[in-house]
């Protein structure tokens, strides 16, 4: 037999699949496929199971990640659909109404579709701000705007940046963790 799944209270089917690569039972959460464990040549399938079994405490907190990132994975496609122009325009003004209250002042503004960041700051003080921010919660697309602002007076992510950053957004680092859990296309 190549593979088999096996129901897991709590967690659902798992696939047990035989590998001829595999040294150790190992097991992965993969997005739209689920939890997987590699068998070994050499070991039963029992085996494996009773190692699934173990590890469901595991599996549930990686398949809850998972889930997170599969419907980022959706919301990006759909993203495709927003019109640019009404975006671009949106950003600009939560741009300029972050700059009033808060007394920044920049050059100029892009919306583009960036593949890796979410925003920057350039040499000259241009904003460059990602198209897909108005996928991410309003306390996100403020941090980056107010982010790439502070940028505008420190130009690297010294502990100086960071205390200034605090001075108009709460707790920098967590928010910065936060943004981390979604993906760019």
């Amino acid at each position: 037999m190549r593979s088999k799944k096996v129901p897991i209270r709590g967690v659902g089917e798992v696939l047990l699949e035989r590998s001829n690569r595999a040294k150790h039972l190992g097991l992965s959460i993969r997005p739209f496929k689920g939890a997987r464990v590699a068998v070994p040549h050499g070991v039963s399938f029992a085996t494996a199971e009773k190692f699934a079994h173990s590890k469901t405490n595991w599996i549930k907190k990686h398949l809850e990640k998972m889930t997170f990132i599969e419907k980022q994975a959706e919301v990006l496609k759909e993203c495709h659909l927003i019109d640019r122009d009404k975006v671009k325009k949106l950003l600009v003004e939560r741009l300029d109404e972050l700059c009033k209250r808060n007394g920044f002042k920049y050059n100029r503004v892009f919306v583009k579709n960036q593949k890796t960041r979410w925003g920057s700051c350039s040499d000259k003080n241009n904003i460059n701000l990602n198209v897909n921010l108005v996928r991410l919660p309003d306390e996100l697309i403020d941090y980056v705007i107010l982010h790439e602002l502070v940028h505008t007076r420190v130009k690297d992510h010294s502990h100086r940046f960071w205390e200034e950053l605090s001075k108009f957004v709460q707790d920098p680092k967590s928010l910065d963790k936060k943004l981390r859990d979604y993906i760019l296309a």
